[in-house]
């Protein structure tokens, strides 16, 4: 079955919830809430990714997701850390995660490839051209499936050669870094090219600005997990691994529908 991988963002600028989970407590009580509405595992990351963030210093970084990993941990919540940074890679996995999520894939950091051998954890690589300071410059390809199946191969040979061993690898297209909305598009709809890469496969599409494309110009971004839940079911129909989400409830609700879909057909 599909993973439910639920966002936990403890940070003050990021794109769709920026500022609601700082707090220790209400990180800690989002993502209860998210875990009872189906996720099965809590993505925590106190670095935006929005096109034209900032970097983040990365003791500032640490200082907010590690209180909140300890106490998932301590309730028996699993977690991942969502981080560019070995050095908080690190602590996050000493502190009780069990995921690295890269969304650099490796290129961020020299050091998080043999980090992440090194911890023996998971590890999730995601294609990755350069920071969300000019990433959307970067966007320019020839057939955007074929071409990110390329350099994801490209990731993942390196880690590889860092240690990093392939059952503990998970690969993830990278929805909306440096891809304007047709690009994503094509992504989906042509996520075999990714599977044949022979790695279980995150798609992360929840609220993001090609999805808003649809919407009225005024509709909150709350109103992009509909459309957030279809990709989930489509992208479980096809075997991905898993599907990271800022609303749980829909998104799981979703991932019932394909499973008694199959169960019948």
């Amino acid at each position: 079955m599909t993973l439910v991988m639920g966002v936990l963002n403890v940070t003050p600028d990021s794109f769709s919830d920026g500022g609601k989970w700082t707090s220790v407590e209400a990180a800690v009580e989002h993502a209860a809430a998210l875990t009872a509405d189906g996720a099965d595992l809590i993505d925590v990351g106190g670095e935006s990714t929005r096109p034209g963030a900032p970097r983040v210093p990365v003791d500032e970084e640490l200082g907010r997701v590690l209180p909140v990993i300890r106490e998932l941990t301590a309730r028996g919540i699993r977690t991942s850390i969502d981080t560019m940074n070995s050095a908080t890679a690190r602590a996050a996995i000493e502190a009780g995660a069990s995921w690295i999520n890269d969304v650099s894939g490796g290129q961020a950091d020299p050091e998080m490839l043999g980090t992440a051998a090194e911890l023996g954890c998971g590890y999730i690589l995601s294609h990755w051209r350069g920071h969300s300071a000019n990433m959307n410059a970067l966007a320019s390809y020839a057939d955007a499936a074929t071409d990110v199946r390329d350099e994801v191969r490209a990731q993942v040979d390196r880690a590889l050669d860092a240690g990093i061993h392939g059952s503990r690898i998970v690969v993830d297209p990278g929805l909306g870094f440096a891809k304007n909305h047709e690009h994503n598009w094509r992504i989906l709809a042509r996520l075999d090219l990714l599977e044949e890469l022979g790695f279980p496969v995150l798609i992360g599409a929840s609220r993001k600005r090609f999805l808003g494309a649809l919407l009225p110009d005024d509709a909150p971004v709350a109103d992009r997990d509909l459309p957030t839940a279809v990709i989930s079911a489509l992208a479980a129909r096809d075997g991905v691994w898993g599907v990271r989400v800022h609303d749980a409830a829909s998104t799981r609700l979703a991932l019932d529908v394909v499973e008694q879909w199959k169960a019948f057909s």
